[in-house]
């Protein structure tokens, strides 16, 4: 099977993708550091940090939605780089005056938050017009391939930049990743009509809930959506949990929690990604989704039984390759799904209210099961989450709309009326 060429325009939005994903991965835990080490914060100030600016950026961004989907989108694509570019740099700039503070680090979590809502929205919308429908799985596929790779190369990359240079080095590149993309986007060229807007020109009240009211009335989005708030609140619940089992109660070296983690994630996603269209060219979208859905929930509960030494290092490794492999696979399918499945003047609208809705089931299951973990052990709290998300299958998707019934068949994106 020969390599898709999708054109130069997609080209130069791949590169801007690619350049933001790396510096996002070289900047992987970059504040909850400055907090610990250069602002002595304690581990509550910690948490809240990981999880308000995650709620609160989502809370923000709201509004967002109907806003953006009636906008040109690689104008707003570029604002929310210039944002989180001129956000991010604020932070170098206190620490080398001696301004830092742990109130800013919290502002510019919630702007960065808000702002990756916005972008992906507009980058969405951008994506579904700019590919031919039969080409929207290569093009997603190929974007899941780079945030993998990034994963798998950007944190101990960025660890090894902060021993050497110092403890804002990666923001600073992350902040410079946003820059080099939104020159990237400018450089796709090209012409994009103004969407038209019927009814009344300002944003209208109600239209702050139509992402949500799309999502909630279609067959196929309301149980995709619904899985995806519980399994990545699910998975991401219990990732400091065992952090603190690992690093804490087992004795586990941090290099040695980071290459059981970062380097079989890494691994995972990009074979996943990568098997993601020859598997739906050759069994069916649909059986492709459901199936990789499935196995997906199936990995998580083996983190409870992890034990000191080199066997629990072995086994936290094989949990995370066979996690994130199906991850790998699952996530292409839905994002393209997603795109297919929602018309093309509520793809901005849809996709702010998907990444709301997830974003806070993260932020409130993650504070859940913190406080979980204080009342039991880290170990019960993991074990719990891996239970719950063995159900979490039961909220897939199985009709036909889930993706292409059989191989070869192209279905037409579906469109349901306001």
């Amino acid at each position: 099977m020969g390599r898709r060429a999708l054109g130069r325009r997609f080209g130069w939005l791949w590169a801007a993708y690619a350049v933001s994903s790396y510096g996002t991965g070289l900047g992987f835990g970059a504040f909850p550091f400055l907090a610990i080490l250069v602002l002595h914060s304690g581990p509550t100030q910690v948490a809240v940090l990981a999880t308000s600016g995650r709620a609160v950026g989502a809370l923000v961004a709201v509004p967002l939605g109907p806003w953006v989907e009636f906008r040109r989108k690689r104008p707003v694509m570029i604002a929310m780089d210039v944002t989180r570019f001129a956000a991010l740099l604020t932070v170098p700039v206190a620490f080398a005056f001696g301004l830092l503070t742990f109130a800013q680090l919290l502002v510019v979590s919630v702007v960065v938050a808000a702002a990756n809502i916005a972008f992906n929205a507009a980058s969405g919308s951008y994506l579904k017009a700019l590919v031919p429908p039969d080409d929207l799985l290569v093009a997603n596929a190929r974007f899941e391939s780079t945030t993998w790779t990034s994963t798998m190369l950007g944190p101990p990359l960025g660890g090894a930049a902060i021993g050497l240079f110092g403890p804002v080095t990666t923001v600073v590149a992350d902040a410079v990743s946003y820059l080099l993309s939104a020159l990237g986007i400018r450089a796709i060229g090209g012409t994009e009509p103004r969407p038209e807007r019927s009814g009344a020109p300002r944003l209208r009240a109600g239209e702050l809930l139509d992402g949500w009211r799309y999502l909630l009335a279609h067959p196929t989005l309301r149980p995709l959506l619904l899985n995806a708030m519980v399994v990545n609140g699910l998975i991401m619940a219990a990732e400091p949990l065992l952090a603190v089992l690992m690093l804490g109660r087992l004795g586990f070296a941090p290099w040695q929690y980071a290459l059981a983690l970062a380097a079989s994630s890494g691994v995972g996603g990009f074979v996943g990604s990568r098997l993601a269209r020859p598997l739906a060219a050759r069994f069916g979208r649909r059986r492709v989704m459901l199936v990789s859905g499935v196995l997906r929930a199936c990995w998580p509960l083996g983190l409870a039984f992890v034990r000191p030494g080199v066997p629990g290092m072995l086994l936290v490794t094989a949990v995370q390759l066979g996690l994130v492999t199906c991850i790998g696979v699952f996530n292409p399918l839905l994002a393209t799904s997603r795109l297919e499945q929602t018309a093309s003047d509520r793809v901005a609208r849809t996709l702010t209210a998907w990444s709301i809705s997830t974003s806070a089931a993260i932020a409130a299951l993650t504070a859940t099961w913190g406080v979980l973990a204080a009342a039991t052990s880290p170990r019960t709290a993991i074990a719990l989450a891996g239970v719950l998300l063995l159900a979490s299958p039961l909220l897939l998707p199985r009709g036909k709309d889930g993706g292409r019934d059989e191989p070869g068949k192209n279905p037409s994106p579906t469109t349901l009326s306001a």
